[in-house]
């Protein structure tokens, strides 16, 4: 579904209300809680290609295919990097661990190396854990925002995924609800009307 300038998301409508996916040559920030869907995400994107692609995994369990990067100092984590689709698991890690400073400059530093040669990088961000100065200064080198969030209703979890910046392009007015499936996020169809 990618469009010639765009790399796919990962997530076919997602793919659709980005008018084809991400532009090439992004620095990309999903923000959200661990339980809100931001580590289905960065999978989707990365799994569209592998082979295209490195996922470093800073503070999880290392999957079949992902780079172990537990180990790695911001200096080092480029030197894992292969591809065009590259995900950082995650910024807040690299910024617990080594200091705002440290992980803004590492940011810098794959924004400068990865989307000069037209990859895509993709921090995972969590939210409610930064200073606010912090998050601002993030996501204002961010060239996309994505945030997932998820808000309890009644007696069920609503899901929803705003598109707060795409470089050099129009967003979305309306927050999209989306599922978690076994297979990962698909955006949802329907919405609530009240």
């Amino acid at each position: 579904m990618a469009k010639d300038n765009k790399r796919s998301t990962g997530i076919a409508g997602l793919d659709l209300t980005m008018d084809g996916g991400f532009p090439f040559g992004t620095a990309i920030v999903v923000l959200g809680s661990p339980l809100a869907g931001v580590d289905h995400m960065a999978r989707q994107f990365w799994s569209v290609d592998k082979d295209s692609g490195s996922y470093l995994m800073i503070d999880g369990d290392v999957e079949t295919g992902m780079s172990d990067a537990r180990g790695a100092t911001p200096e080092d984590l480029l030197s894992f990097s292969r591809g065009d689709r590259i995900v950082i698991d995650s910024l807040s890690s690299i910024i617990l661990r080594f200091g705002f400073d440290e992980g803004l400059a590492c940011m810098a530093r794959a924004k400068q190396e990865i989307c000069s040669r037209k990859g895509n990088v993709m921090f995972v961000l969590y939210s409610e854990l930064h200073q606010t100065r912090e998050e601002i200064q993030i996501l204002r080198m961010a060239d996309v925002v994505l945030e997932l969030k998820e808000v309890i209703f009644m007696n069920e979890i609503e899901r929803q995924l705003a598109v707060h910046k795409v470089k050099d392009m129009a967003v979305p007015k309306r927050l999209i609800p989306f599922n978690i499936t076994e297979k990962g996020i698909e955006l949802s169809t329907t919405s609530r009307v009240v």
